[in-house]
């Protein structure tokens, strides 16, 4: 499964000439939520000769890229290609998520056909010629895994758990219980938990910044069950702890809800992800760390959605299963005719 998105004109273009055999190799960039061309070269040696010298001035140290080379070899489909996912360690997380959940769109749109080996590395020596090589041989022989394979195991997994994305990013991964991301907390953001735990304050909104990858508070403004829903951002997500005091069935209640806001498609593909991916890792960390017990978790896309009624059946839906009272059967139709009234009998044995 994988995350679709648009592919421009120029790069279904080359990728449509290229499985008829044109060029030697084709560099996959996503800029603004879109996959473009990033290099292309025609060959110019065989392909071992050509590899390494095309290759490996792309491989940037800080950021990801797909890679399209073509061998000289031949299948049923025309020449075959090697699909290389690169991924540096130092690249942001973000960036590898966002990498990782494309790559079976762009394995798709090339055609996996004519792809004869995939290839992963986050280090140079796992994806030059030398580390092809190795890879082959690996695949022939039996052996360990090798390191550049692990990580394509555990980016496939990945993949997997990205459809936790949301089926607002058009992710199509089935989620497979993923861990998910872990951003740090920052010191405010756990002094409000604090707070909260210990219930002086009633509510807590909470932001990701993708660019330092931590979770930051926001605000913690008093705030009351008719204006929880102009705490809500209409443009950006949100993560909401919410101390819902309210009475049920005559008992006064204080039950924590946890809200994660996400205004649909205003968001960026990147936060949508990374805001999803998130959310379980924060709430096992609120609930083991800060013994706040979350009784309700809410997903929404807009504050309109919450009122109170709405709050108050979420925590405490109604019941609509009744049993009917029983009913004793009827006796059969027509067998033992009208009932007879029986009349009283005297003292002198005549009939009343």
């Amino acid at each position: 499964m994988f995350l679709v998105l648009v592919v421009t004109d120029e790069l279904r273009q080359l990728l449509a000439r290229a499985r008829n055999g044109t060029g030697r190799l084709i560099q996959v960039l996503i800029r603004d939520e879109q996959l473009v061309l990033g290099a292309y070269r025609e060959p110019s040696q065989s392909w071992e000769k050509d590899y390494d010298h095309f290759l490996l001035p792309l491989l940037d140290p800080q950021e990801p890229c797909y890679i399209l080379y073509r061998l000289d070899s031949h299948n049923a489909l025309g020449y075959e290609w090697i699909f290389l996912s690169w991924s540096p360690d130092q690249s942001p997380t973000r960036l590898k998520m966002l990498y990782a959940a494309t790559r079976a769109t762009v394995k798709k749109e090339f055609g996996g056909g004519h792809v004869k080996d995939e290839l992963f590395g986050n280090v140079v020596e796992d994806v030059c010629l030398q580390g092809y090589l190795r890879h082959v041989s690996s695949i022939s022989a039996p052996a360990p895994l090798t390191r550049a394979e692990q990580e394509l195991q555990r980016i496939k997994t990945t993949e997997l758990k990205v459809k936790q994305v949301t089926t607002e990013m058009s992710v199509e991964t089935k989620p497979q219980t993923l861990q998910g991301l872990a951003f740090p907390l920052q010191a405010e953001a756990k002094q409000a938990l604090q707070q909260l735990a210990k219930k002086h304050i009633n509510y807590i909104q909470l932001r990701l910044d993708t660019e330092k990858e931590t979770i930051d508070l926001v605000h913690t403004r008093p705030t009351e069950t008719h204006d929880l829903h102009s705490r809500i951002p209409t443009d950006t997500p949100r993560y909401h702890f919410f101390l819902y005091k309210h009475l049920h069935e005559g008992a006064y209640l204080e039950s924590v809800v946890f809200i994660y806001s996400m205004p649909g498609y205003r968001c960026s593909v990147k936060e949508r992800m990374l805001y999803s991916s998130c959310k379980s890792r924060l709430l096992e960390e609120v609930e083991r760390d800060y013994h706040i017990e979350v009784v309700k978790k809410l997903e929404i896309d807009s504050g309109e959605e919450l009122t109170e009624q709405y709050l108050y059946e979420e925590i405490h839906p109604k019941q609509y299963a009744h049993k009917e009272a029983f009913a004793k059967p009827r006796g059969p139709a027509g067998k033992r005719g009208n009932k007879r009234l029986i009349k009283g009998v005297g003292e002198n044995g005549v009939n009343s």
